[in-house]
């Protein structure tokens, strides 16, 4: 794993809660990841092994449900978690420099669900990691976890102060820089070649903006139908990403 460092803005106490099975056992078996306190039905917590030191509370259904939104589906576990540090995109960058992993890139894409998505994608195809910008994405969340069924926990996660800046290193660092976008006169498939690629994804409707659009080598559309305007974000990284990793598998 990437080194990490504090991200000063969400490391003063700012504490999540995550619910649900995968979410939770995730952190749980996260290293990197500090758990405070853990809530939940004795059915669900009896198989667990969890620490010693690690404060527990048993509860009924009705009461977890007053510790997270309204219908969330919590799954009788509940968690509350410190923010995980910084992954620093240069370490990133040197840890995939030996291998054919894609890497993600997000220009603005700030729903919770949209992004929980693709780090869970990440997580099934294997990429390197997901980079966003830090003002322009949302925080970690109960949500954004639960969308992301454990692969928050498990894929790096990059937030950058300036996107452009950051896809001058990926490009340096010797990635094929590849902007989805419906205007784009080739497809994906033609775009790849064998190199390391990053896939340059921008938010639903606005799309990429155009200073994304001059930092990427090319851009490539999904063969989609006429029939379709366009993709859900999520789903347009999950496409990607399975034709990045077939393309090496």
């Amino acid at each position: 794993m990437a080194r990490r460092g504090h991200r000063p803005s969400q490391q003063q106490g700012n504490r999540t809660r995550l619910w649900g099975r995968h979410p939770v056992l995730a952190a749980l078996a996260n290293p990197q990841r500090t758990v405070r306190k853990v809530w939940g039905t004795r059915e669900a917590l009896a198989p667990l092994d969890l620490p010693p030191v690690l404060p527990i509370v048993f509860a009924e259904a009705p009461d977890l449900g007053r510790l997270v939104p309204a219908d969330a589906p919590h799954q009788g576990l509940v968690a509350e978690v410190d923010p995980l540090e910084d992954v620093w995109l240069g370490d990133l960058l040197e840890e995939g420099r030996e291998d054919q992993r894609p890497l993600v890139v997000l220009d603005q894409v700030t729903d919770p669900h949209n992004v929980g998505a693709i780090l869970r994608s990440a997580a099934a195809f294997d990429a390197l990691g997901i980079v966003t910008q830090d003002r322009h994405a949302p925080p970690e969340s109960g949500a954004l976890a639960r969308a992301a069924s454990g692969a928050l926990e498990t894929v790096p996660w990059v937030r950058v102060v300036n996107l452009a800046r950051a896809l001058d290193e990926i490009g340096e660092a010797g990635f094929w820089r590849i902007g989805l976008t419906g205007h784009a006169t080739q497809t994906l498939a033609q775009a790849m070649g064998a190199q390391r690629v990053a896939i340059v994804l921008g938010a639903e409707g606005e799309g990429m903006r155009h200073n994304t659009e001059v930092h990427c080598d090319e851009l490539a559309r999904l063969p989609i139908s006429a029939k379709v305007e366009s993709l859900n974000v999520s789903n347009a990284a999950a496409i990607a990403l399975y034709a990045a990793a077939a393309r090496v598998g």
